[in-house]
């Protein structure tokens, strides 16, 4: 199942993707007199109510699918299927809680000067402020506008609390998957690789980090893919596209420490709830790993596509 956000204001109303392409809004066609009515009222909400809430919108997802042409009719009028050009929030506009794992690919620690591989999964944390839907513009900051960069990554939400979980029951508290840009402003990077003392290195690395915190730098979409519908993450391929030139491409099998592993990890110190996101990381390719670099210019347009989750598009824009 495909689950989505429908732009409809700050928090959005929960929808899915039809094999049509359509859009359905799952309170507009849930029956009345049912246990359909009780769908809550956003995404986050409705992971919230655990396996009720999920076979609740699978059960609409699937009658929709199979109904006749005159029930889509009639649907349609009532505008609980609406167009492909129907305005999407991120899957979880507003999360509580955003996890970014660094130093995840084996591919982009090689890209990356030959840096030593981490000992165990490393990560940070983004504001939620800086979530924002594919098809939004990314704005350049003011004052940090030439070495913008993307990140491609495959986000694990959650669909149930996680704390202190062990790796081969890590993924049972996943609800599903989708697609990021953990997009980040590398203009302090280069204070990173020249520091020479301890101190500096953690004085220019925090700076570092807090480039990737401006608004719109944490894109998120389309979909949310429930966990059901994969049978193996670590197939998934991820491709970033800048301007139609493919950027990167690897198998989330490329990680250093598979997905469970870094759950369990990250759960030893974070308690995971409904609705919180944690990215895994990218692969090869990143602006600033190449030579010479590229960054994102205003009027580019930045793609992140994973198999079966769908494609993540946003254009760059003026501050």
């Amino acid at each position: 199942m495909k689950l989505l956000t429908i732009d409809t204001g700050r928090e959005g109303e929960p929808g899915a993707l039809l094999a049509s392409g359509e859009i359905l809004h799952l309170r507009r066609a849930a029956l009345p007199g049912t246990t359909e009515r009780w769908l809550p009222p956003t995404i986050a909400a409705l992971l919230e109510a655990g396996d009720d809430g999920l076979q609740i919108a699978r059960a609409i997802v699937d009658r929709v699918e199979n109904a006749d042409e005159a029930d889509l009719a009639v649907l349609r009028t009532r505008h609980a299927i609406t167009d492909t050009n129907t305005p999407l929030l991120a899957p979880i506009p507003t999360p509580r809680l955003i996890v970014a794992a660094g130093l995840a690919y084996r591919s982009h620690l090689a890209e990356m000067s030959g840096t030593p591989t981490p000992p165990h999964p490393t990560a940070f944390m983004k504001s939620p402020h800086s979530v924002t839907g594919g098809e939004r513009p990314i704005r350049l900051p003011a004052d940090a506008r030439e070495q913008v960069d993307y990140e491609g990554e495959l986000a694990v939400v959650f669909g149930s609390e996680c704390h202190r979980v062990k790796a081969e029951d890590a993924l049972e508290h996943v609800a599903g998957y989708t697609v990021a840009n953990d997009i980040s402003a590398r203009d302090w990077v280069r204070d990173v690789w020249g520091a020479t003392t301890p101190w500096d290195a953690r004085r220019t690395w925090e700076v570092n980090i807090m480039g990737k915190q401006f608004p719109g730098f944490t894109a998120l979409g389309p979909v949310l893919l429930t966990r059901d519908e994969v049978p193996d993450v670590s197939r998934l391929r991820l491709t970033t596209r800048l301007n139609g030139r493919v950027m990167q491409s690897a198998e989330v099998s490329d990680q250093i420490f598979d997905l469970a592993q870094t759950i369990a990890w990250f759960s030893r110190w974070y308690h995971f709830a409904p609705g919180d996101v944690l990215l895994t990381g990218t692969p090869a390719g990143v602006g600033v790993g190449r030579k010479p670099a590229v960054f994102m210019r205003v009027g580019d347009v930045v793609e992140v596509e994973i198999d079966g989750i769908g494609v993540l598009r946003n254009a760059i824009a003026a501050p």
